[in-house]
């Protein structure tokens, strides 16, 4: 009898860890879903495309002939192999899927998707980057203004906190002849 109970208590947790690694594997495909149409695997694109900016400058400012272009290229493509090996969509896409899956349930994950392949959904998916950008530009703007008076409240702390300086020993007074 107990060897019975024990076969059906490893029977079961056999079981129920299949389960578990199920509801992972459909957790983690949930959250793929919804990230290839949040085009998460082109995250990195901006930062390829500042990389291709930063050595093609660097051309320029190095007033390279035209002769020279096949240089630049190289060392271009050398960029992007570097950067796929740091922010690759392969690289990037297990941590991806992990934080998805960490901030929420399966059912989460489906509604997002559902949503994001609503006419809503697309535009915002078409729209946000735009939005995103230019809600930068504004806080940017805003910012402006404040950074004067932030840098003075600064300066005004760093002169509070910073101990008085002991007087110069004032010179004795010269002689007459």
């Amino acid at each position: 009898m107990t060897r019975l109970r024990a076969l059906c208590t490893a029977a079961f947790f056999v079981c129920a860890s299949g389960q578990v690694l199920a509801d992972t594997a459909s957790h983690n495909a949930s959250a793929e879903s919804f990230l290839m149409m949040a085009h998460a695997d082109k995250l990195g694109t901006p930062v390829y495309m500042q990389v291709q900016q930063m050595f093609a400058q660097r051309f320029e400012q190095a007033n390279a002939p035209d002769s020279k272009k096949a240089v630049l290229e190289s060392y271009q493509a050398k960029a992007n192999a570097a950067l796929d090996q740091a922010i690759g969509w392969p690289k990037l896409k297990p941590d991806m899927v992990k934080l998805y899956t960490d901030n929420f349930t399966e059912s989460e994950l489906k509604d997002l998707v559902k949503f994001y392949q609503s006419p809503l959904g697309k535009k915002v998916l078409e729209k946000m980057p735009q939005v995103t950008q230019q809600s930068a530009q504004l806080t940017q703007a805003k910012l402006e203004s404040a950074v004067p008076v932030v840098n003075k409240l600064l300066q005004d702390m760093t002169t509070e906190i910073t101990p008085a300086k002991p007087a110069a020993p004032a010179a004795a007074p010269a002689k007459k002849p």
